[in-house]
């Protein structure tokens, strides 16, 4: 059974830092170097978007446009852990934040984990 564990939120003022770790449990190591690895986040009242992408065999990074030069995704393929750095944290990045893995970019291949909060506030 695969398995996501998001970990690292917490509160944090404008113009902090976190970062966000992802452990997937389950997945075989195949499968965690060729799928895309996803960070999503879901806003209070919004709906769950996805933030930014990696796939290591395209060496491909994407980023929705507000979080460009500002977060960064990376993945360590022998721990089987996906990270998300964010820094210049703006009020428009609180929420709960998930990882996930699909074989396309936006493509969900696996239920949801309980995700980390993010709650950026002075």
């Amino acid at each position: 059974q695969v398995q996501f564990a998001e970990s690292g939120g917490g509160l944090v003022e404008p113009g902090g830092s976190l970062r966000l770790s992802c452990a997937a449990s389950g997945l075989t190591f195949a499968t965690f170097n060729t799928y895309y690895l996803n960070w999503y986040r879901q806003g209070p009242g919004k709906e769950r978007e996805l933030v930014a992408s990696i796939s290591k065999p395209d060496i491909y990074t994407k980023y929705i446009d507000s979080v460009k030069g500002r977060f960064t995704i990376s993945s360590d393929n022998v721990q089987k852990m996906v990270y998300l750095q964010m820094n210049s944290l703006k009020s428009e990045d609180t929420g709960v934040y998930y990882c996930n893995a699909g074989r396309a970019v936006g493509v969900v291949d696996y239920s949801w984990g309980q995700g980390t909060q993010v709650t950026v506030s002075s």
